[in-house]
């Protein structure tokens, strides 16, 4: 029989088909239903247990190969169902639909895209130091000899007015001697004012000398014992010492450095660069590595005056509080200077954005666990928080964690849309069927020859022709030479992809 009547043949047994199942339909129920054709029971999708209806089979491995019925890939992997909804169609391309179970299972997030002051840190690392305001040197302005430590060790609290030392001066002997005559004659020389006034002077300049010395001359001076005791003039640590006893010092001689480390400060480094984001008051966060997870408020007190020009990075001083006494002088730190700007932005968290390099992506979540890829422009990056220029709106909602996975899930579908799309980005793909007979398999270059009938849908006379093959195992069931029934669809311009073979002779059975 020549094609051309198989054709018209089968056409017919199609229309008697059709015809048979309404008339069918209409006396068993009274109200006309539509019968399936046969080829439409050998493709139909089926339904799950909960009602809703299969739209197709996609590849367990992400490949865009999608099957109408339940099979198996080429490592025996189940082909996984997609159900009406959860497809990614052309009005929402990229949508993910998740189960409220799965939604618990990845831990999903979801966090409102809203105004607010984004703080953009400076972020610096310095070191611990000395506040050199709370410095004080302990000198003597006279000559003179230690007779006695009271505090004998660096590293050692002393409070103010505490004894620090005791020493003999000779200095303190002749001002006491002074200052016992210049009295003496005050007294011996009440009648005479001339003399009474020499004494007087004497006994002012002596005290004034003493007073230079920033000290107060002792009883034990004006009778020759000339020994006294220094104190500490603050509260702190003994940062050096260099009095030992019996030593003798000189006027001006550093003998005790005494720090109050209640403050310190953190001498910093910032990069050209930031250097206009910065300005004395701001407020500050440092860190420390001797202690994780503690942070502690400080605030910038001055801007050094030169840049240094090997490193391009000018110093700044941070100021904080140190009354545990846990920042000792020499700790490596790291600060975060806030130099955000008051007005408000629409702002998302840092954790919401998937950035590929390429493009930054935010999960808009919608309703009924549904999850809208959007593309946006990303502006200032703050510490937790992220500018959006545009994108997405202030109210919506955007996914936090397991972000990455449903991003993966969303490109998969994705690229099954581009796989099921035509040419326009809306319409289906168009999928036609024929009969013939198979002349070759290349599994190499995924394609076979195949000797077919007439297809008017596509104008097409009888030839043999190659086509792609969708995925090796449509061919995995049927042997070169064997007639067979065939679907295939096209998916560019030329590109025509077998989807489906099977033999002639099954097809037929199938069909009654």
């Amino acid at each position: 029989m020549k094609p051309a009547a198989q054709f018209a043949a089968g056409a017919a047994a199609v229309a008697l088909a059709l015809a048979a199942g309404y008339f069918a339909g209409t006396r068993n129920t009274g109200h006309p239903d539509p019968a399936p054709s046969a080829s439409a029971d050998a493709t139909a999708p089926a339904e799950s247990a909960g009602g809703r209806k299969i739209l197709y089979y996609r590849n367990p491995m992400g490949l865009p190969d999608t099957s109408p019925d339940p099979k198996k890939d080429s490592m025996g992997m189940d082909y996984i169902p997609v159900y009406e909804g959860e497809d990614a169609g052309a009005d929402d391309s990229g949508t993910v639909t998740v189960s409220p179970s799965r939604l618990q299972t990845l831990g999903v997030r979801t966090a409102v895209a809203e105004l607010r002051a984004l703080d953009e840190p400076v972020r610096v690392v310095g070191r611990v130091a000395i506040n050199e305001r709370t410095t004080v040197d302990v000198a003597p302005r006279f000559e003179g000899w230690i007779e006695r430590l009271h505090v004998s060790a660096s590293g050692d609290p002393v409070r103010r007015g505490q004894a620090l030392f005791s020493v003999y001066s000779p200095e303190l002997v002749s001002a006491g001697s002074e200052l016992q005559i210049a009295e003496r004659l005050q007294r011996d020389a009440a009648t005479d004012p001339a003399a009474a006034e020499s004494a007087r002077r004497l006994a002012d300049a002596t005290r004034a000398r003493v007073s230079n010395w920033q000290m107060k001359l002792p009883e034990g001076a004006k009778t020759g014992n000339g020994r006294l005791t220094f104190t500490s003039p603050a509260n702190g640590i003994v940062l050096e010492k260099k009095a030992v006893e019996g030593m003798r010092f000189m006027p001006g001689e550093a003998l005790y450095r005494i720090a109050d480390l209640s403050s310190v400060w953190v001498l910093a480094d910032v990069y050209e660069r930031d250097l206009a984001r910065v300005r004395p008051g701001q407020s500050a966060t440092v860190t420390l590595d001797a202690f994780p997870g503690r942070s502690f408020p400080a605030k910038v007190a001055y801007l050094y005056p030169t840049l240094d020009a090997a490193t391009r990075t000018v110093s700044i001083r941070l100021e904080l509080a140190n009354a545990e006494g846990l920042l000792r002088p020499g700790l490596f730190a790291h600060a975060e200077v806030a130099t955000g700007k008051a007005a408000p932005v629409l702002t998302v968290p840092a954790s919401a954005m998937i950035d590929s390099g390429e493009r930054q992506v935010v999960l808009v979540a919608q309703d009924e666990g549904r999850f809208l890829p959007k593309v946006v422009k990303v502006g200032r990056r703050g510490s937790e928080h992220i500018e959006i220029i545009e994108g997405i709106a202030a109210g919506e909602r955007v996914v936090v964690s397991a972000n990455f996975l449903i991003d993966a899930e969303s490109n998969l579908r994705a690229a099954l849309a581009t796989f099921t799309a035509g040419k326009d980005g809306g319409a289906a793909v168009q999928n036609y069927s024929a009969e013939g007979s198979l002349d070759a398999i290349d599994l190499s270059a995924g394609t076979v020859s195949i000797t077919h009938g007439e297809i008017p849908a596509l104008k097409w006379p009888p030839m043999t022709m190659d086509f792609n093959l969708a995925s090796p195992d449509v061919v995995r069931n049927v042997a070169p030479g064997t007639p067979i029934r065939f679907e295939f669809e096209q998916r560019t311009p030329g590109e025509f992809a077998i989807t489906r073979i099977e033999p002639a002779a099954a097809a037929t059975h199938k069909g009654h």
